[in-house]
């Protein structure tokens, strides 16, 4: 971690055992990341004159999918929901085809008059 607008100004570890994809909560006080194993981790700042924050903890277990081109998860508004992408090839069989409907307000009216 480094300050901004001025990143001479000091450097901190955040991750214990590393980490990619950092992204900031809504309202700035805890940075997540994703750890080597898959799980997702949470930091929180601690506001003060200097730097402060908690010891990383797990928020979420599982394998989810990175990618060089980006994160593969974002957290909701409200700041309490994660949405991310997960790693395939599980027992579960994926889809062959995805279905996207546009304009689908103007298709429920024409099917579905007043």
């Amino acid at each position: 971690m480094r300050p901004f607008p001025d990143v001479s100004g000091g450097r901190w570890q955040v991750s214990t055992g590393g980490g990619r994809m950092p992204l900031w909560s809504r309202n700035g006080q805890e940075l997540f990341y994703g750890s080597p194993d898959g799980a997702l981790m949470g930091v929180r700042m601690q506001p003060g004159p200097s730097w402060r924050s908690s010891t990383p903890a797990r928020i979420l277990q599982g394998q989810f999918a990175y990618s060089g081109f980006g994160r593969a998860y974002d957290i909701a508004p409200d700041g309490r929901r994660f949405l991310m992408i997960r790693e395939g090839g599980g027992s579960e069989a994926a889809p062959q085809n995805l279905v996207v409907v546009q304009n689908w307000l103007e298709e429920l009216k024409r099917l579905v008059p007043n």
